[in-house]
């Protein structure tokens, strides 16, 4: 677990803004899912699902960010 923790801070201490793009193409998706119509879209719409894992995806990585 140690190793993996250590190898994730170098894979992320290079890639500072990775972590807060992912969270905004989440985001983004999340409004295409809302803008295009269609039966089924279910309960991934209806509780912006995305939206959410978005928003603590991005915050998580701007707090990494100032740490990394």
């Amino acid at each position: 677990m140690n190793q993996f923790l250590d190898w994730l801070g170098d894979f992320l201490e290079k890639r500072r803004g990775l972590l807060p793009l992912i969270g905004l193409g989440l985001i983004v998706f999340n409004l295409v899912l809302q803008l295009a119509p269609g039966p089924g879209s279910g309960w991934l719409v209806d509780g912006n699902i995305f939206l959410h894992f978005g928003l603590i995806i991005s915050i998580i990585g701007l707090l990494l960010v100032r740490v990394l």
